[in-house]
């Protein structure tokens, strides 16, 4: 299977083909290879290759799962797979390899994936760009001084690239719909409890949810629906959806009210390339017959990024402090990147106090936060605060670090509140920069209605389709 032809193909085509033996995984699985040859030594979106285990689970017999033989890689950080080295973008960790599959793990292998790489992400995923120093800078197909954004950088390098049409990617505070605005693809941020992380802990104290970046929308609501549902011992699920998320693509969504903000919602003031973004989308939101008007938001969005980054920063401290109690010495300043030492000198002394009054913090503000998002059915504001930056422009490494908060919120001052309400939010490609950069549109809605994204984002797509818009080769500089 050439090029031209793998690349007019969405997930579920490429699953289609193979049920209908017009095409083996094998054969799937040599044109992802073979376009990561081509492509991979420019970007740095795949950092390990699992070919090996890849035509083995083939060989043996993959599931006759709604994916089956669809070439799928994953994030390097959270989720298991057994044998195989979860690296967390880490020197600390490189190389750490477990004896089991994380449940989202399992469930890819029952839907058919073909699991044969992983993809790059900065250091325990605190960063916004993919530039971590264990794995080097992963570039922008779309412009290769640019980010790709992050933490699921590697993961949307590889789909925008057409390694893949779809990737495991993860959030914790934007790292899927950050790269998916970096790089025009869809990336939906599921709601807290949609997706189980079983057996481990839930990430940055629930914080952090699994998912998928993609080319087109079913794509998305199918790895939802093969993926999701509680496990045993979750602490929380979602509400159960009221049919498969695969069959709201093409739904009628309705008549619904959208609200919408040029507000950059925790600092600064938003490029007035995101602001025409959010603008256009509202005008093709009001000729798709929604009610559309500007929204009104009294929530202390600071104080919830405050409280948000306490709870972060203080779960990646207690990570190394458990790193070096399981190894008997104390962790070295030359093991990590510099943004990560200076969190945990600063949070490894907080008191359990500071952690509890940051999480009622939380729990008061999410509560006006979900009351003004009841007023309506979704809320459409700017994904980042700006186009893709320029890389080097966010160094985690940087000797000087001072300004690093300021330069963080200036490029992604609008996604982590969903992540700290637990609300589903989705980035999509509907606005390029005058330069020709991606600028994706968020648009989100109260907890546990996926649904009602999902069949917004499908009608988006009909009216202004992305999926034969891809990047100009060779990749430009």
């Amino acid at each position: 299977m050439n090029f031209d032809d793998y690349r007019q193909y969405d997930a579920v085509g490429l699953a289609a083909l193979v049920r209908t033996r017009q095409v083996s995984p094998d054969e799937l699985l040599d044109a992802a290879l073979a376009r990561a040859a081509a492509v991979n030594p420019t970007l740095n979106a795949l950092i390990e290759d699992l070919e090996a285990d890849a035509r083995a689970a083939i060989a043996d017999g993959l599931p006759d799962g709604a994916l089956r033989g669809v070439p799928f890689p994953i994030k390097d950080i959270t989720v298991k797979m057994k044998g195989i080295a979860t690296g967390a973008g880490s020197r600390l960790f490189r190389g750490r390899a477990y004896d089991y599959d994380s449940e989202l793990i399992a469930s890819y292998r029952r839907a058919g994936l073909t699991l044969f790489a992983k993809t790059n992400t900065p250091e325990f995923g605190l960063a916004t760009v993919t530039e971590p120093v264990a794995r080097g800078i992963t570039r922008n197909p779309w412009s290769l001084g640019h980010t790709c954004g992050g933490s699921s950088g590697g993961a949307a390098a590889a789909v925008a690239a057409g390694i893949v049409p779809a990737a495991h990617a993860s959030d914790g505070g934007g790292s899927i719909r950050t790269p998916a605005s970096c790089c025009a693809l869809f990336g939906l941020k599921p709601s807290r409890g949609r997706i189980s992380i079983a057996p481990d802990a839930d990430g940055w104290g629930g914080l952090a949810v699994q998912h998928a970046l993609t080319r087109s929308v079913r794509d998305s609501a199918l790895l939802l629906d093969l993926c999701s549902g509680p496990r045993p011992g979750d602490l929380y699920a979602a509400a159960e959806p009221e049919r498969p998320f695969f069959s709201e693509v093409g739904r009628d969504p309705g008549t619904l009210r959208i609200g919408y903000t040029t507000r950059a919602l925790i600092h600064g003031t938003l490029d007035p390339e995101c602001v025409a973004g959010v603008m256009h989308a509202a005008r093709l939101c009001e000729t798709l017959g929604h009610e559309v008007e500007e929204a009104v938001l009294d929530v202390d969005f600071v104080g919830l990024a405050v409280a948000a980054n306490t709870t972060v920063c203080t779960s990646v401290a207690a990570t190394l402090e458990a790193e070096a109690a399981a190894r008997g010495r104390p962790i070295d300043e030359d093991e990590v990147e510099r943004l990560t030492w200076s969190i945990y000198e600063e949070y490894k002394g907080k008191s359990a106090s500071e952690y509890v009054l940051a999480q009622q913090t939380i729990n008061t503000i999410v509560r006006r936060f979900a009351a003004a998002m009841a007023r309506y059915d979704v809320l459409l504001l700017a994904n980042n605060g700006s186009p893709p930056v320029a890389v080097g422009s966010i160094d985690t490494n940087a000797g000087d670090l001072s300004d690093y908060g300021e330069r963080l919120y200036r490029f992604i001052p609008n996604t982590q509140p969903f992540n700290v309400a637990g609300m589903p939010a989705m980035s999509v490609p509907l606005h390029w920069s005058a330069g020709g950069l991606p600028v994706g549109v968020q648009f989100a809605a109260p907890a546990g209605h996926e649904a009602v994204l999902l069949r917004l984002a499908a009608q988006l797509e009909a009216a202004q389709p992305w999926f034969d818009r891809t990047p100009t080769e060779p990749f430009a500089s």
